[in-house]
């Protein structure tokens, strides 16, 4: 699949995250929709992932105190690399900004994905919307 990626401020990316993470969040996943949109996205870097036909596929943030968030791919995305390329770039931001560890609360099904890149798990499972969740962290080299 070829991919074009665009990292840039919320005023830029929010038409097409927000797709991607309602559809990905509340549709697919049934988070209620008043647990997925919080005060932080104004603040954050959003990378937003598109198909060869220009359709918004995955998206992820980067928060101020380094934390990675809302990674959300669509099912058409997934197994293609889409996730790995958000995550990259984020984690690239990061590293740029001086940041020295990225840190992200993921859900239990996906740590072996994070283990992949490079993040350990840090602390016990917890559940955040009725889902299971671990903490993992990256430290840059």
């Amino acid at each position: 699949m070829t991919l074009h990626l665009t990292v840039d401020n919320w005023a830029a990316q929010k038409v097409d995250a927000r797709a991607v993470r309602f559809d990905v969040f509340v549709i697919e996943q049934k988070i209620p929709v008043e647990l997925e949109w919080d005060d932080m996205d104004e603040h954050c870097l959003h990378a937003v992932a598109y198909n060869e036909a220009g359709h918004a596929i995955g998206t992820g943030r980067l928060l101020p105190d380094g934390h990675i968030g809302r990674m959300a791919v669509r099912a058409a995305g997934r197994g293609q690399g889409v996730g790995a390329s958000i995550l990259q770039a984020l984690m690239e931001k990061a590293r740029q900004r001086g940041d020295t560890v990225v840190i992200l609360n993921t859900q239990t099904q996906a740590e072996a994905f994070y283990r992949r890149h490079g993040f350990s798990r840090d602390g016990d499972e917890f559940y955040e919307a009725g889902i299971a969740h671990i903490c993992m962290r990256h430290e840059f080299a």
